[in-house]
């Protein structure tokens, strides 16, 4: 295994000069561009680790998964999915055109900005304070504490330049999709992209996700197949469709280039990091190591 991932890794390196850091977050400009990592934890629990796996790198659109996770077990399927739809997605993850054009007048599902900022909305708690800290805990809880940290630098950079998701915000709250004080809602959604985590610690969070509900710490086998749905369906952005039939297995990215990938058939889990995006804002190596090692180790869920 781990003669596979540093061959992966080796032969996708040159794919990092094609893509290019997001810029409009300006900490995560900061990111290097020519980095790439992978950690594969197995069916056995073993750790497999190539490339550049020291980096820590923030969540951003990663966390969302855990938000739902969160957000369904604090409101129910129900009292989720009466205010977010369940459709993919073919505009981009920061798109406010459907918002008005869907028929319910709902965002489309919980992994696009829209979506996730009305899932975000959902988390109980009396305060941002104590609605964060359920959230970082539940991750950390998965994770372990010595693998999540928080940045406040991209926490500070995507709340002073985050004009487009506080304009989806307060559309979210002129059709009733989120009630409240969509400043704090906003706050909320910005502290939960900068959560802070490696190679690692990603691996580690796909791993609980690829396995059964009975694992530490559980999880109702409605939640796994509500997030592992997603995850397969709209967790690429718009470009979603063609990573299903390149590599065919749950996935979620981030603009910070992270993916976090599970192989539930395999009990497997794997984070990769490489921050230089395509134009759909997805990993433009980590996306074909994926591929890559989807098709090395026979990953694809069809």
């Amino acid at each position: 295994m781990q003669a596979t991932l540093e061959a992966i890794v080796a032969q996708n390196r040159a794919l990092t000069a094609r893509g290019k850091v997001a810029t409009y977050i300006p900490e995560l400009a900061m990111g290097d561009a020519n980095a790439i990592g992978i950690c594969l934890i197995d069916g056995a629990g073993n750790i497999h680790l190539a490339g550049d796996t020291d980096i820590r790198f923030t969540l951003q659109s990663v966390s969302k998964v855990f938000a739902l996770m969160l957000a369904l077990e604090d409101q129910g399927f129900a009292g989720v999915f009466d205010r977010i739809g369940m459709e993919p997605t073919g505009d981009a993850f920061n798109s406010i055109v459907k918002l008005e054009t869907f028929a319910s007048l709902r965002p489309l599902n919980p992994l696009i900005n829209a979506g996730a900022i009305a899932t975000t909305a959902l988390i109980k708690g009396d305060s941002v304070a104590e609605r964060f800290q359920r959230l970082y805990s539940y991750i950390e809880t998965i994770a372990g504490s010595e693998r999540i940290g928080f940045n406040e630098r991209v926490y500070r950079s995507e709340k002073a330049t985050g004009d487009r998701n506080r304009a989806i915000g307060y559309f979210l709250r002129d059709i009733e999709a989120i009630t409240g004080d969509v400043e704090e809602v906003l706050d909320l959604y910005f502290r939960q992209c900068s959560i802070e985590t490696d190679v690692l610690g990603l691996a580690t969070l796909a791993r609980r996700l690829a396995l059964g509900p009975e694992a530490d710490p559980p999880l109702t086998r409605d939640t796994l197949r509500v997030v592992r749905t997603f995850m397969y369906t709209c967790g690429m952005y718009d470009a979603t469709g063609e990573f299903a039939v390149k590599v065919g297995i749950p996935a979620k990215s981030g603009v910070s280039g992270a993916i976090m990938a599970i192989a539930p058939n395999r009990q497997m889990g794997i984070g990769v990091i490489a921050p230089a995006l395509d134009e759909k804002g997805n990993s433009k190596a980590g996306v074909q190591v994926l591929a890559d090692l989807s098709r090395e180790l026979g990953l694809s869920v069809f």
